[in-house]
């Protein structure tokens, strides 16, 4: 009998001000959560089983915070914070996405950033210098070998799988609502001095958040990329696709990204996580 960590996971993760930008608005989370199991005393022949097996999820996070220095800032640390607490409360990693769990698992993720909303619309309520404030929110995690995507607003996040790079979100903003009702190209979108106009976000001042919960079986190999839109206002999605994938290492593809986007301009605060996916055959 093998009992092993089923997936392996190399995640690295940077935050840059920019070039422009007084104060950086951003915070991202790497953070490991497991399970095990440990042999104190047993009357088993050893081969029966493990002296310890462990088996993990990883969690990334991405929020970019809006509504000014001090309240995009605080919107940011707030939502991460209290939606770990939120997830402590029930983990998920007791269970692997399966046909039989996914529809409660992306419903827990859906309800706690309702929650989360709740929260930081109160936070902002309860300090007039931060009222309005809010952020995006990006969260990816691997429940055995499927990814679960949570988005609200307009980071993002990337797969980039066997050379060719996907989009798993789609973003939350004026723009971008006009591009699906065929009211503006993706060219003019672009270009557009509105696309960072979100109609969805955490806190803010609408009360409902709509919530994208997508699942992604992973492959071997997979690298995922979370990033705020410091990056991708500044680094078109071929250039994403070439540093990722020529990259070592997590850390070396979040140093060459953000170096990119600072090389372009750094116009806008610069976050960025990278994770790699490997198992060995027989896991």
């Amino acid at each position: 009998m093998r009992f092993a960590q089923h997936v392996a996971v190399e995640a690295a993760g940077a935050t840059h001000t920019g070039l422009v930008r007084t104060s950086n608005e951003d915070h991202f989370l790497i953070s490991r959560i497991g399970r095990y199991f440990e042999t104190v005393s047993t009357s088993l022949p050893a081969e029966d089983l493990p002296a310890r097996a462990d088996d993990a999820t990883y969690s990334l996070i991405v929020a970019d915070g809006m509504g000014g220095h001090a309240a995009g800032e605080v919107a940011s640390r707030l939502a991460i914070r209290e939606l770990i607490r939120l997830g402590l409360e029930l983990p998920d990693w007791i269970n692997r996405i399966d046909d039989r769990t996914r529809d409660a698992a992306a419903s827990r993720s859906q309800g706690r950033i309702e929650k989360l909303n709740a929260m930081v619309i109160a936070g902002g309520e309860a300090n007039p210098e931060l009222r309005g404030m809010g952020c995006t929110m990006t969260l990816a995690r691997n429940l055995g070998r499927v990814l679960q995507i949570s988005h609200v607003g307009d980071s993002r996040a990337y797969l980039l799988r066997t050379g060719e790079l996907h989009r798993l979100t789609r973003d939350h903003t004026y723009v971008q609502m006009l591009v699906d009702n065929g009211l503006m190209s993706k060219e003019e979108a672009e270009t557009s001095t509105s696309k960072h106009i979100l109609v969805n976000a955490v806190g803010g001042s609408n009360e409902e958040v709509q919530v994208d919960v997508e699942r992604v079986p992973l492959a071997n190999g997979d690298r995922v990329l979370l990033c705020s839109d410091g990056l991708t206002d500044c680094v078109d999605d071929d250039t994403i696709r070439t540093l990722l994938a020529d990259a070592p290492t997590a850390a070396d593809a979040c140093q060459a990204l953000t170096a990119r986007a600072l090389e372009a301009g750094g116009r806008d605060n610069i976050t960025v996580i990278v994770a790699i996916y490997t198992w060995h055959d027989g896991d």
